[in-house]
């Protein structure tokens, strides 16, 4: 699962939808992904939730550092939660070196081990490498543009293992750490942890959407200048909106669409499903109906994080 959104200022998931595993298991979240996208952020972000953060640790001292420090503790679930980073920088590093590492991790049953893939746009990536001045780690001879592409080309099967990319294209650093605190900020389960967001299509369909449902075809509150500067939250705007006959059974539809896909994405390992629902602006129907999403999922026994992307903007 990926993500990509503005956090809402009081994030509404629990403790127990935050990240899979068994409860006292040790966490070890590794996270990696492209230079420049975020991972110094991402790690601080996990060091303010108590994790011991640690970067640029070779592959060859992981299962060392994971299991041998568990030694330090006595009893279940009271090794402090581990955040290692890991990237093109660290020495013997690679993706087959990873993977096998991280099997090995798995292996050893002691451990709720999550892989974090912290992506961004190539061309903000080179944005960002101009703007401060840095070199990038791949492009000591050659233009940041050549080194990005050569390191996407090189960590892109991580990508694809990874169990959570956030692409940070947009975001700041207080909604990169709000995203973390959604998804890590609590002990695990086994529970699906869902993510819905909000989004207008002027900026864009979010990259790491595993689902994405396109609400344009609703009533538009925009054209009603009393409801244009209200937002989908509001009791007016969501009452225009209800009041649209297309609303009902699209909403049913999507219900039913969604019923039997969770326990299918839970039979086969999914920790994390992202929804995005989308409109023209951002503001009115898209967060009217992800709102409505996250009602729905809670009414299933589910926990659910809701971001409105765009509603800001």
């Amino acid at each position: 699962m990926t993500t990509r959104g503005k956090p809402d200022d009081k994030p509404d998931e629990k403790p127990d939808d935050k990240i899979g595993g068994d409860a006292s298991a040790r966490r070890v979240v590794l996270v990696t992904g492209m230079s420049g996208a975020g991972k110094t952020s991402a790690l601080k972000a996990l060091e303010d939730l108590d994790f011991e953060a640690i970067d640029n640790v070779p592959l060859s001292l992981l299962e060392s550092l994971v299991i041998g420090s568990q030694h330090e503790f006595t009893g279940p679930g009271m090794a402090r939660p581990l955040a290692i980073g890991v990237d093109i920088r660290t020495r013997d590093f690679g993706v087959e070196a990873f993977a096998g590492r991280y099997d090995q991790l798995i292996a050893t049953g002691d451990v709720d081990v999550k892989t974090v893939f912290i992506d961004c746009d190539d061309e903000e990536l080179r944005r960002r490498y101009e703007e401060t001045r840095h070199r990038h780690p791949l492009a000591i001879d050659r233009p940041v543009a050549d080194g990005i592409a050569h390191e996407r080309k090189l960590v892109s099967k991580l990508r694809d293992r990874a169990d959570l990319t956030i692409d940070t294209t947009g975001l700041g650093p207080g909604e990169l750490k709000s995203l973390l605190h959604g998804h890590f900020g609590g002990e695990g389960n086994s529970a699906l942890a869902i993510f819905v967001t909000s989004f207008s299509y002027r900026r864009g369909i979010p990259r790491e959407a595993d689902l994405v449902f396109d609400v344009r075809f609703l009533a538009n509150p925009h054209y009603d200048a009393e409801l244009r500067g209200q937002s989908g939250r509001e009791e007016a705007v969501a009452a225009f909106i209800g009041r649209d006959e297309a609303f009902q059974p699209f909403f049913q539809n999507l219900t039913q669409l969604l019923s039997p896909l969770l326990p299918r994405y839970l039979a086969e390992g999914k920790s994390y499903l992202t929804l995005a629902i989308g409109c023209t602006g951002g503001r009115h129907r898209s967060v009217f109906v992800a709102e409505r999403l996250g009602l729905w999922f809670e009414g299933q026994g589910q926990r659910v994080r809701l971001h409105h992307r765009d509603l800001e903007g």
